[in-house]
């Protein structure tokens, strides 16, 4: 399942995404118009900024804005900034494998191979949808003109 924190991060970035061409935005209007907790949010906010995919300014006018295009911000950058691992298991994760402590034999496991499909399916999609996806598949959604 998708992490409250994922989800937040990804509703984060989409309604930055929407509003690129204004002023950084607060975070309290970001928790507000997205039902989010402020405190949360903040931590949200503060590790994607970490992660290059935020500007913050501070003072009369602050708030946060993105960094990067939303075309250039995919699905599976932001779910291992905020989750970690893909994979469901850790002897079939790309960027944090361990092996699986009760696999006598990796080689043959017939759960670690059918996890490898499952991540491989998971990282097609999630390396192909970007926030500007996102945020297109939304207006589609209400009939309106795609930004």
């Amino acid at each position: 399942m998708l992490s409250k924190k994922t989800k937040y991060a990804i509703k984060a970035l989409v309604i930055l995404g929407k509003n690129m061409t204004q002023p950084p935005m607060q975070i309290a209007r970001i928790a507000e118009e997205e039902h989010i907790p402020k405190k949360f949010l903040e931590q949200i906010l503060l590790d994607l900024r970490n992660a290059g995919y935020l500007y913050s300014k501070k003072g009369a006018g602050g708030g946060y804005s993105l960094n990067k295009n939303p075309e250039d911000i995919y699905l599976v950058d932001i779910l291992r900034i905020t989750d970690g691992p893909i994979a469901m298991v850790p002897c079939a994760s790309l960027k944090f494998y361990h092996k699986c402590e009760e696999c006598h034999d990796e080689v043959t496991c017939g759960i670690r191979k059918a996890f490898i499909d499952v991540r491989d399916a998971s990282l097609k999609v999630l390396s192909e949808t970007s926030i500007a996806n996102i945020i297109e598949r939304e207006q589609t959604a209400l009939n309106l003109p795609i930004i």
